[in-house]
């Protein structure tokens, strides 16, 4: 009859096998080379590979370097593995859902950041610069009184700016 329809997990008359719910596929891009929540906390990830490649770099010339008594073929192997090796095993510390996680929230953390204006930076940096100045004159000042002070004590046998007064 056309109105019979055998429901997912039903038998099929004549089927011997037990069918069971229909599960899902295993979700895809479980592989070692997959990047968890691409596209999230670009930034701070750029950032922290930038910094990694950094380290990679300077490592392996040091070991170019500290390595000089071997041929220079010796030293570009060592090299390209120790910066292989080193490669997978950022990507793989990297990629982990907890410092993913981290480097998300960091990421969305830094947008919440209020950063300065040009025009309030070059006005703090104008009270700055005049706050050092005005130090600068007073500490002048004080050190210049109580170095003429010193002078008609008897404790200095120099004048502040090296004539006799």
């Amino acid at each position: 009859m056309a109105t019979d329809v055998i429901s997912p997990g039903a038998q099929e008359p004549g089927d011997d096998k037990p069918r069971g719910p229909i599960r899902p596929s295993a979700p895809k891009g479980d592989g070692f080379f997959t990047v968890y929540k691409k596209g999230q906390g670009y930034w701070t990830r750029m950032g922290t590979v930038i910094a990694a490649a950094v380290i990679a770099i300077y490592t392996a010339l040091f070991l170019y370097d500290k390595l000089g008594y071997y041929s220079s073929h010796t030293r570009l192997l060592v090299d390209a593995i120790f910066l292989t090796v080193f490669a997978l095993f950022f990507f793989r510390i990297t990629n982990r859902p907890n410092v993913v996680d981290f480097l998300i929230a960091t990421d969305s953390e830094m947008k919440k950041v209020n950063w300065t204006t040009k025009a309030e930076l070059i006005g703090s940096t104008k009270v700055v610069i005049l706050f050092m100045l005005f130090i600068m004159i007073y500490l002048l000042v004080c050190d210049t009184i109580f170095g003429y002070l010193f002078y008609g004590i008897g404790v200095l046998k120099v004048s502040p700016f090296g004539g006799d007064h």
